[in-house]
């Protein structure tokens, strides 16, 4: 849908909100995040006391403090939302509706459904153009109709009683103004800057692309706004909502993505800056971080145990530790959420192996990860024996062949019995390609997960993890690269080694780029940042792409007493199925009704389909 189609949409929806409210009320938006506050209120009756639903304007929004909080929770619900699965199917209609993968793609992780290669997900690593125009739409869609939402709170806050809430939720709007033009930004360049309401059936205004300048200042001036009235925290009640910290981290992100050298030099300037601006960039996200470490507020969950089993149980639950002091931004659920019904996720059954009633394997971290791996301070690799003395961090992050995850030892070997191979327990499909599925790269996901989460088939399961998008360790590793870039190494190495002392790991002497990205790598693995930074540091025509860098994957066999053979395969070595990243998805194609009515330029080398 495009921008202009987006827009009516949106504001029929706001038409309508008034006479939806009592049912969106029943059935509340974002799991939990404000469920703590409606308990002060009677019931629902009393809020539409003085004005039948059927009557009320919009006015009435700006003016009820229970509408004014309903009007901001899409602006919540429409973060990015973690942990979405790919729908696999090969049906056209279907496939177009499927919740798409696209921010775990890379080659950290794999899923192992049988025909993902031929659903929406594998049209997408085919690059496949429709898929991928289709994407970038709803994409585009969702984000421009936030910014209208937030758009016409802003024409009104004069409507809006003084006191605390106005400044909280005017902090929140800057905010989300510049969170949802800083997901545009990365995805399409320099897009249209619209801040003021748009009704495209009675204004005909035309907009033109913004430069990086352009797109760079409007998102830090919001993200800065938003920080000088954001509390640094919130009470029980209000916890999850955006905070100073938030909008001080997406200051020093936007610096920080500004400043790539893929950015600099470039002849359009919705591409990039016409000259070089990387040293500017990075200086002012040295200034944002420092900024944000300044305010003390927040630091790494510490790990207490010195054994590997301690280690990596501490590690694992930094990850199932709700709004922890390591958290600066996360998208919440309740413990009770409702798939079916709810904004929920289905994590630890998309990721489940077989034994634990999994139905997807969508989750399947490749070799090319666990290779990322290194091996603790005096310890050698033994090729015959991968999995002894890696980083603690392997053990979390990876359920591999004979590790233990809820009392069940995974079983993810062939044992060779004549000349067959049988698979083991955790390898075993059974069902059609619709039920259940089994890794194909040797590995499950440990990260993320829940031991404690019980796992059904009940169409109502839910997950309860929240999504992490920002926390601390992110920030130091982000300082970290600014500074290596600045020429100050010594301040990288601190940094990096105050995340490898967190994980029990040995001090790094000296620090080299290799090192640094690898640290990245391991410390953010399966989270969305390691996905984007092969965007800004140039590399996915080589990271994305199956020729240059094919996705890998460990086959275990056991025969007798013989020693345990472990074979390193690639699985993008079928033809058909290897994947493709063409320069040219750098940028998503804007859609291209907004091409012909804004008459702008198109991404370079789209084509419309």
């Amino acid at each position: 849908m495009d921008l202009h189609k987006s827009l009516t949409l949106g504001i029929a929806k706001q038409a309508c909100l008034c006479s939806r409210l009592i049912a969106i009320f029943k059935k509340y938006i974002l799991c939990g995040l404000f469920a703590a506050g409606l308990t002060a209120f009677t019931g629902c009756d009393d809020l539409f006391r003085d004005t039948p639903v059927d009557k009320m304007s919009e006015k009435d929004i700006w003016k009820n403090p229970m509408l004014l909080d309903e009007y901001v929770l899409p602006w919540y619900r429409n973060m990015n939302s973690g942990f979405s699965t790919y729908v696999p199917t090969t049906i056209a209609l279907v496939k177009s509706a499927s919740r798409y993968y696209m921010p775990w793609f890379g080659d950290q992780i794999v899923p192992s459904k049988n025909d993902y290669y031929n659903a929406g997900y594998g049209d997408l690593l085919k690059s496949n153009t429709k898929e991928i125009t289709n994407w970038a739409q709803v994409q585009w869609s969702n984000y421009y109709t936030q910014i209208q939402s937030v758009n016409r709170l802003f024409v009104n806050q004069g409507e809006i009683a003084e006191g605390s809430q106005k400044q909280r939720i005017l902090g929140e709007a800057h905010f989300f103004r510049a969170y949802y033009y800083y997901m545009l930004w990365r995805q399409f360049g320099g897009v249209m800057l619209i801040q003021e309401p748009l009704d495209p059936l009675n204004d005909s205004r035309k907009y033109p692309r913004a430069s990086y300048e352009e797109m760079v200042r409007a998102i830090v001036d919001d993200a800065r706004a938003a920080a000088t009235v954001l509390p640094l925290e919130y009470d029980a009640t209000d916890e999850g909502r955006i905070t100073q910290g938030a909008a001080l981290m997406l200051v020093a992100k936007t610096f920080q993505w500004a400043s790539s050298d893929v950015f600099q030099n470039q002849e359009k300037t919705y591409l990039g800056f016409t000259d070089d601006r990387s040293h500017d960039m990075l200086d002012s996200a040295r200034v944002a971080y420092e900024t944000l470490m300044g305010l003390q507020h927040y630091d790494l969950i510490q790990i207490a145990g010195t054994d590997e089993e301690s280690i990596k149980q501490e590690y694992r639950n930094i990850f199932l530790t709700k709004n922890s002091k390591e958290s600066i931004l996360e998208v919440q659920h309740s413990d009770d959420g409702n798939y079916d019904t709810g904004f929920g996720h289905k994590l630890d059954r998309d990721a489940a192996a077989p034994h634990f009633t999994g139905t997807t394997a969508a989750y399947t971290p490749t070799q090319n990860h666990v290779d990322e791996y290194g091996m603790r301070a005096g310890l050698t690799y033994d090729a015959q024996h991968p999995y002894v003395g890696r980083d603690y961090r392997f053990y979390a992050n990876i359920l591999y062949d004979g590790s233990t995850y809820n009392g069940h030892v995974m079983d993810i070997h062939y044992t060779r019995e004549g000349n067959n191979e049988i698979p083991g327990e955790d390898l075993t499909a059974y069902g059609t390609s619709t039920t259940a599925a089994v890794t194909r790269t040797g590995y499950y996901m440990g990260k993320f997960v829940n031991e404690k989460q019980q796992i059904n088939n009940d169409e109502a399961y839910a997950s309860s993890q929240n999504y992490i998008i920002w926390r601390y360790a992110e920030v130091l590793l982000d300082y970290a690269e600014v500074m290596f870039r600045l020429g100050n190494t010594e301040a990288a190495r601190t940094q990096v080694n105050a995340i490898r002392r967190r994980a029990h790991m040995d001090e790094l002497p000296s620090l080299t780029w290799e090192q640094l990205v690898n640290e990245r790598r391991v410390e953010l693995a399966f989270e969305e940042t390691s996905y984007w930074d092969i965007f800004r540091w140039g590399i996915a025509e080589e990271k994305l792409n199956g020729e240059s860098n094919p996705i890998k994957a460990m086959k275990i066999v056991v025969r007798g007493n013989q020693p345990t053979r472990y074979t390193i395969s690639n699985m993008d070595r079928f033809p058909a199925m290897v994947r493709v990243f063409q320069k040219k998805q750098y940028y998503l194609p804007i859609p291209w009704d907004e091409i012909r009515y804004h008459e702008i330029e198109q991404n370079p080398e789209w084509t419309e389909v």
